[in-house]
């Protein structure tokens, strides 16, 4: 893969984030350039590049990141209200770092179709 990205990065703790959950095996983190009032990260520690490039062995950690997200919004308060996880797939998808991560993204009225 090369050099490694800033997620994985954050996730070694080399580089600082405003972490709001960290475990084993998951770091989550408010995003720098956030795009709802509650705008938090959710990322594996070990690198999967995308959903696209996930495995069959992958599974219970991709279901670790949904529960992760779940447990992240309950702690903001925006599990009543309702809130979004998106998972950008590719450049097309506004994946812009490679290394899958799940947005939960609350705290507003969210618009249908997204993008």
């Amino acid at each position: 893969m090369g050099e490694e990205s800033i997620f994985l990065k954050i996730a070694k703790g080399e580089i600082p984030a405003k972490i709001v959950h960290q475990d084993d095996e998951v770091v989550a983190f408010r995003d720098i350039s956030p795009q709802a009032p509650v705008h938090i990260l959710v990322i594996p520690r070990r690198v999967i590049v995308r959903i696209d490039a996930a495995g069959p062995g992958d599974g219970d950690l991709l279901g670790k990141l949904l529960l992760v997200a779940r447990e992240v919004a309950r702690r903001e308060g925006i599990d009543k209200t309702g809130y979004r996880l998106v998972i950008n797939n590719g450049p097309d998808a506004g994946e812009a770092v490679p290394h899958l991560h799940v947005h939960v993204l609350g705290g507003r009225k969210m618009a249908w179709p997204p993008g």
